[in-house]
Parts: structure tokens; sequence; C-alpha cells
């Protein structure tokens, strides 16, 4: 008895040291939701797995990254041109207060390293060997942030919680591996038991990815128990309605509020029961018995596609647009929880597993579906080759669309130094495909079996793509090395092409050269009738490479056929062996398509404008450039004005060269003319032949750039018999201009350097803007104007700096009424050169000009203007000139409205006429909506 006694202590005191010895999250929380403050006692088991002595312990607090505009957060937000939490009021933000922390029982210190907000440094009493543990209790308040900064927090009547306590960071190779919230969802920490107790009023229905044990209600409040063995996050959502829906499957069950109101619930079932069987069959069973899936988590990043069409065109059925999103959301769930990886320095394997098995289920189960979906057939619409392309085909475009820009980063750029386009969309499209071609090229399902093996090897543990890249050369004897090398650790792009087919008697003679300098394996196919006969892949094509094969009728040969990679260029893919004069026939089509690599196309549409002269203008506009970049392209725009009942239009050709390995981002030159109507009856002719160099951007993060351009215009105007005789009307101006900008979205900067050359006068300017918003949300505009002439032999003003309406002798704005003195359109304002807005008598300069235009918002969108300058005139002594008024703001340099109140001529607002003297600036340049619109993506 005694000594079944001394066994049973023996065995208690064993199964003690293994659960201290096991890492361990006890969390006791305390809803308080009128405050949005969580009261919590937290207790981490810590035990130091590696082989150094730990003397301090680093913890991720990022509820703390909402506490103010100055942390790491609010300005990654900024870059991406969200300005919520950088205005938000006090009560809005998060914040973490920490009580106390202690280590083994004993107060320790604490501080935020670096000032990095969301990381907290535990200075250990005691050191910590390898294989021991410590227990870290921590007393705090979270403030739960507005959940419309990150998708997570609180709202009136939801808490989606998420990252909301302290989590303690990865020592990894000798270092910490710390990372700051920056909205990417994409902690890195080690799996934990997790013990939960959480208190919330009864009110709102609690949803977690933990499991519950017991929900007892104590005073209105509901106190939860929740557990779950080794996870990495502990995901709690409450909500005052019920639209967590729960779905049953035979391995895993699902809680989801991604709705489809046109669905029913038996429909749903199946679908997802179909999802995960096949999630299950090419990579795993889920590790957990529960899975939740948010809409929040969702839109971070959707099924591009999906949200870019309108709803209201309906163009996919409800059951493929629930399967795709659900399926999407699926798959990067059991990839997160499954896999230890740290996505922040490696995160292309994850995003590249998502989007394969993306491919395979849409391959599987909705072959005919297109990109486009249903609008694909409609009339207008189906005739056109963006119609034709297939869901998947999806990838390889959109990767083009980056790569033919010189946009794409390599998949090993760190998450937080890719562009938001590249992250959200390109890396991992590029990454899927990357694993299809691998597929195709190593054959015999060896990358399906790695999948399933890296799965079970590395199910809930800390992994990386180098163990990957391991097991797959494990299991392969083909070279794979052009993968994990070039293609994963750079941006080269692929381009093959077949220069020569020659036929001889039963075979043909097919010559592949390499244009770019990256050498992967490639796949040739002969067609006919464009049916495949022949397909073979060839490897180590570094330059030109000769091969014979059959003859069987081929009619057409062709590079990577069934896009399985990545190529830059697919129109230079294709050959008819019978060499015909036109290897691609001339095609015309209405509106811009994607390339159609059997043809040269010519597109065409229908040009409309506006300006005083000649009336309403129309036209058609012929040119050659598709969705995807070109290196050469023209457009020709002939157009007709009914008002001045003549023949004008423009014209425009342009060669881009994009060097990938330089600071220069683009070189372009090319020329361009107009001809159109200045004034009632007399036309312009202006033709301007440029070059231009635009500068890299430190990273593809940063917004704006800075470029030089020269160029040579030449301008004939027809002459007014009534006018000055000495008035000059034919002229050509060599102009070099650098330009500078920065356009963040609290502080705006650019300037430019303008120089003219001229027979008659040359010239030099200086435009400087800065525009910064307070931090009370006011904006305050400043800018600077000043030139001078070097010498000038002109009579008359028209090449003088003009104070409040340039005469543009070089034809560059868009004035609708240029030559107009009185009238509505006169009083159409850009805001060059002055930048005054009141119509004085001094309002040109001859000599020298100098000018200071400033404003700051009072209320929404109406600001106070004033203007400040100096002008010089040859001979004249120099003039002091202002004015001041009201500006309407509605939209920075695209609408606005100034009303004068007083200036050099008295009181404006008092005097006869006043509504002329209200000046507007009108932008109708759809080009200047679009960059607004897509800044902060690209």
């Amino acid at each position: 008895m005694k000594k079944d006694f001394t066994y049973f202590i023996l065995l208690c005191f064993v199964a003690l040291q293994c659960a201290a010895q096991d890492n361990t999250i006890k969390i006791d929380a305390h809803l308080n939701a009128t405050t949005h403050i969580i009261n919590i006692q937290q207790e981490i088991n810590y035990i130091n797995t590696s082989k150094d002595t730990l003397r301090s312990i680093y913890l991720h607090d990022w509820p703390n990254s909402f506490k103010d505009r100055h942390t790491t957060l609010a300005k990654r937000l900024l870059d991406d041109y969200d300005r919520q939490l950088h205005f938000a009021k006090i009560q809005r933000r998060g914040y973490t207060k920490i009580i106390s922390v202690q280590a083994d029982y004993d107060q320790v210190k604490f501080y935020n390293p670096e000032d990095k907000s969301d990381i907290i440094k535990i200075e250990l009493s005691n050191p910590l060997a390898p294989t021991k543990g410590v227990k870290i209790v921590a007393t705090y308040k979270v403030k739960l942030p507005d959940i419309s900064f990150t998708g997570y927090g609180a709202s009136p009547n939801n808490f989606y919680l998420k990252y909301w306590y302290l989590i303690p960071a990865v020592y990894e190779n000798g270092t910490w591996k710390t990372m700051q919230n920056i909205n990417l969802d994409d902690m890195y920490s080690m799996p934990y038991t997790y013990e939960v107790s959480f208190a919330a009023p009864s009110i709102y229905t609690l949803t977690s990815n933990l499991l519950i044990s017991d929900a007892h209600i104590v005073k209105d409040k509901v106190h939860y128990k929740m557990h779950c063995n080794t996870t990495n996050d502990a995901e709690i959502y409450l909500r005052i309605d019920t639209n967590f829906e729960k779905y049953v499957t035979s391995d895993v069950d699902v809680f989801t509020d991604i709705q489809s109101a046109n669905l029913d619930k038996k429909l749903k079932d199946q679908i997802l029961n179909r999802a995960i069987a096949f999630i299950k069959e090419n990579l795993g069973t889920y590790p957990y018995p529960k899975i939740v899936l948010t809409e929040a988590a969702y839109n971070k990043n959707p099924v591009y596609g999906f949200n870019q069409l309108p709803k209201s065109l309906h163009p996919f059925s409800d059951v493929f647009e629930w399967d795709i999103k659900m399926f999407k959301a699926l798959t990067e769930k059991f990839i997160d929880r499954s896999f230890l990886f740290n996505l922040r320095e490696d995160a292309w394997l994850a995003d590249g597993l998502q989007t394969y098995l993306m491919m395979q289920y849409v391959d599987t189960y909705y072959k005919d579906v297109k990109a486009i979906g249903n609008l694909s057939k409609l009339w207008g619409l189906k005739n056109f080759n963006i119609a034709k392309l297939n869901f998947n085909e999806k990838y390889p475009f959109v990767y083009q669309f980056s790569a033919r820009k010189n946009l794409d980063q390599a998949l090993t750029t760190r998450a937080d130094s890719l562009s938001n386009f590249n992250r959200k969309i390109v890396n991992k499209y590029k990454a899927g495909m990357g694993l299809k071609y691998l597929n195709a090229v190593i054959g015999d399902s060896v990358l399906g079996h790695t999948i399933s093996d890296f799965y079970k090897e590395y199910n809930l543990k800390k992994v990386s793509s180098h163990d990957f890249e391991r097991m797959l050369k494990s299991n392969t004897t083909k070279d794979v090395s052009w993968f994990f090398n070039d293609y994963i650790h750079t941006k080269k792009k692929i381009d093959y092409t077949i220069t020569k087919a020659k036929i001889n008697n039963d075979s043909i003679a097919v010559t592949i050269k390499n244009k770019r300098n990256i050498t992967t394996p490639v796949a040739l196919y002969g067609l006919k009738n464009k049916t495949i006969h022949y397909k073979k892949w060839f490897s180590n094509i570094d330059s030109t490479f000769t091969v014979n094969i059959p003859k069987n009728n081929i009619d057409k040969l062709v590079l990577n056929y069934e896009y399985i990679y990545p190529e830059f260029n697919l129109r230079n893919n294709w050959k008819n062996p019978k060499n015909k004069l036109f290897n691609r026939p001339l095609q015309f089509r209405f509106l811009k398509d994607i390339e159609d690599p059997n043809y040269n196309q010519v597109f065409y549409n229908v040009y409309g404008n506006y300006n005083f002269y000649d009336g309403f203008l129309f036209g058609p506009r012929i040119y050659n450039e598709t969705f995807l970049k070109k290196k050469f392209h023209y457009k020709i725009t002939p157009t007709y004005g009914f008002k001045s009942s003549s023949v004008t239009g423009s014209f425009s050709a342009l060669y881009n060269y994009l060097p990938e390995n330089s600071s220069i981002y683009q070189i372009s030159g090319g020329i361009s003319g107009s001809s159109f109507h200045y004034a009632p009856d007399l036309l312009f002719n202006k033709l301007s032949p440029f070059v231009s160099l635009q500068f890299k951007r430190k990273s593809l993060r940063d917004v704006g750039g800075k470029g030089l351009m020269l160029r040579y215009v030449s301008v004939n105007r027809e002459k007014n018999l009534l006018s000055d005789p000495n008035d000059i009307t034919n002229y050509a101006i060599l102009n070099l201009r650098y330009a500078y900008s920065k356009p963040d979205i609290v502080r705006d900067i650019r300037y430019n350097f303008d120089l003219q050359f001229d027979k008659h006068f040359s010239k030099i300017s200086f435009d400087y803007r800065y525009r910064i918003l307070t931090d009370k949300d006011r904006q305050i505009d400043f800018r600077v104007f000043a030139g001078t002439f070097i010498n000038n032999k002109t009579d008359g003003d028209f090449f003088s700096f003009a104070l409040d309406k340039p005469t543009d002798y070089l034809f560059d704005y868009n004035y609708l009424g240029r030559s107009e003195n009185s009238g509505f359109l006169s009083q159409q304002i850009i805001i060059n050169e002055g930048g005054f807005k009141s119509k004085l008598s001094h309002n040109f300069a001859n000599e020298w000009i100098l000018t200071t235009n400033q404003s700051i918002s009072i209320w929404r969108y109406v600001e106070v203007y004033s203007d400040i300058g100096l002008v010089k005139d040859h001979g004249r002594k120099v003039h002091f000139l202002y004015d001041g008024g009201f500006r309407l703001n509605i939209a920075h340099d695209l609408f606005e409205a100034y009303f004068p109140v007083f200036s050099n001529n008295g009181w404006e607002f008092a005097q006869h006429g006043y509504n002329t003297k209200i000046r507007f600036v009108l932008t109708t340049d759809i080009g200047s909506f679009i960059k607004v619109v897509k800044r902060g993506f690209f």
C-alpha cells in the first residue's frame, strides 16, 4: 500500500513537471462593452528551447499600436492612403496599460525598446538557461480600437478580437524575431496551449477558434471557459446578432460570417464538404476540430475579380462566387494555422500553396468559367479576347501587367517592403504559377506528393521555404535549381521566342531564342487546327537552340501555349512554319482589349472633347496600346469640331525602355503633335519631339518620383489680322525640365525647375508646392514661384510671366477658352506661374517675378487664401501685389472655386460685376482622376 502511494505521488510529480515544461498561455479577461476595455490577467509559461541563455524576453503588444499617430501602424496606414487612425479622436484609438509584470513571482523591469510601442522587452532577474522555463504574469488593460482601422477591435454591436493580448516573440538563430503591427495579420509566434476565461455581457454571442468547454451566466455576464492545445492565436468574435453560421463537415466544423443570401444551407454544406475534401486530398487534414472564417479577414485578401466587377451585372453565379470565396478563406486558414511560417520574411511558399490549390480547384470544378464571368456572354463583349480569358488565365495576365511596367518584385522580398499590388496580388499569383510550372516540368505527381509529405512532416511546426526546397530536391532527379535561384530570388523575366521555322521534308527545324538573362525550361507546342499534336520541354537554353520536330501537318508552332509559366511577352511565342509574308495579319478591334498573339492589333474608339472655339469635338481614336504596357505605342485622334466645322486632332508616338538594373525606371522618346483652334477661326499647330527619364523610387512603397524631360516645341499659330503686328506666331522652344514629387496623404511636396530657350528669349523658373494636413485635420497649402528672363528680345507679354492666367504659349494646359478675356470661360484658372486669383493691372512680368500662394482650411471644403507677389518689368519699378479670399476646395487640383475678397483693386466683393471675378479650377482629364484612385496601391 505504501509502495502504491509512493508511486502515485511520483506520477503526480512527473505530471506536474511535464505540465510546467509546456509553453502555455492562461488568460483571465473581462470585457466592459461600454468603455471597450478588457481587464486581463495573463500567465505565460515560457520554455527556452534555444541553446542560448536568455536575459530578456520580448512580447508582442499589438493593441498598443493604435495608441497615437506616431506608431508604426499609423505611419503604415498613411502610406496606404488611409488617414483614419492618424486623425482619430482618442476615444476611437486603442492602447495597452500595463499595471505589473512578474517573472517567477518577482517584479521585473519592462519597457518599449527603441520607441516600438507594440513591443515589450522584459528584463529577467535571473538568466534563463536552455530547456528551463519561466512563469511571466502580467496584469494590464486593453482599450480596443475602432474596428474600422484594421477590421479588428470594437464597433457599436460587435467585438472582433485578434492579437488582443500579449504574445511572446520567437527567439531564433540568436535573435528575437519581433514584429510590429503593420496591418498584415502576420505575427510570427510559436504554438502554445491556451486556457482562456473570458467574461462578456450576455447580449453578445461568442464565437472562437478555441474550444468552449463551459459557459455560465453571472450577473448579466457570460463567463466562458475555452482551451486549445498547440495553437498560435486565440481569436474571439462577439456579436449581438448571431451572424456566424455553423457548417458540419466530415473533418472539421466551419464557423463563418461570410454570407450568401441566395444559397440555402444544404447547398452550402455540400460546397464546404467538397472544398474541405479537396484540400484534405491535396494538402492534408486540418489539425483542429473547428475553423473560423471571417468576412474581415477575407476582405483583406479577397478574390480579385469579384470585387472589381459591378455586382449589379451579376457576372458570376452565386454558387461559384461563394464556393471560391470560401475555398480561398479555407486554404489560407489551413496554411496559416498548420504551418508556422515567418510570413514577414518568407511568405512566398504560403502564398504559392494557396494560389496553386485555388488553380487546381478551379481546373477541377470550374474549368469553363471565364475571368469576367457571365459578362463574356454579353453582346458587344463576347468577341473580345478578354471575354475568352478563362478564370485561371488571369494569373499570367496580371503578372504580365506588373512586369511590363517594371513594377514587379522578387518573391523573397520582405512583405513589409512589397507594394500593396504585389503583396496582395502579383507575388501570390507568380508564386502559385511557379508551383504549377514546377509540377509541369518534373511531372510524375512529384510535386503533389511533396506537398502532402511536407504538410505531414511540418504540421504545427516551425518551418521555412528552405525545408520545402530540401524535400522537393530529395524527391526528384530533375534539376530545379533554376526555380529556387532566379525564379524565387530575382525579378528576372522569362521571355523565349521562335526566331525561325524551316520545313525539311517530314520535319520542321525550329530555332528558339532566349531573349532575357534567365534560363528556365521552355515548352514547345505544335498545333493543328488549334489542337495540340506535339509538346516537349527543353532546358538549358541560354542563347539559341534548334530542334527538329515531326512535321505532322502542324500549322502553328507555339511556346508556352497553355500559359503554364509566367512570361514577359507572349506575342513573340507564335510562328507559322510556312513562313507567310504576314505571320500575324492586321486586325482592327473596337475598344482596348488584351493582346491576341495571332494578330497585329489596331484598336479604335470614339473620342469626345470640347473647347470654346471648335465646339464639341468628336472623332475616332486609333491606337495600338492594349491593357499590357508595350515598348512602342502610338495614338492618332482626328476630330471634327461642330462649331468650327473643321478637322483638327492630335497624334503621338512613343518608345519606352525599362532598364531593370539601373537607377533609372524608364527612358522614353517620341514625338507628339496637335492642331486645334486657339481663338475664333485661328488655328495652332504644335509639333514636339521629346526624350524623358524617370528615376526609380527608393522602394515601390514610396509615392511620387522624379524625372527629367527635354523637348523641342515648334508652334505655328494663324495670325489675327487685327492683332499687334509684332506678335510672334511662329516659334520653336527648347525646354528642359526637372520635376520632383512626393504626394503623401499628409505631406505633399512637389517642385520643378524649368529652362526655356528660343531665339527671341530665354528664361528659367522654379515652382515649389507644399501641402500639409495638420494634427487637427486642417489643410495648409503653400506655393512659391520664381522666374526670371536670362534675355528677352520680345515685344508684348505673350511670353512673359503671368500673374493670374498663363498665356500657355507651349499649349500644355487644358484651357476650355484659352483666348477669352471675358465671360465664364475666362474665369477658368490653372495654378501656374504667378498663381493669383484676382485680375490686377500689373498682370505680367517681362523681367522677373516672385510670388507666394497660401491657403488654410477653416471648415470642411472651405478655405481662406492669399497671394503675395513682386513683379518687375523692363524700365519700371518693382510692383508689390496681393489678393485674398475664400477657396472652395472640393477636389484638390481637380475641382476648385475661388471667391476674391480683397486685392490691390480694393474690396472685390463690393465692386460691380462680382460674379465675373470668381475663378474656378476644372480638370476634365480622366487620367488625373485615375492617379488619385490608384494611390497607395501601385
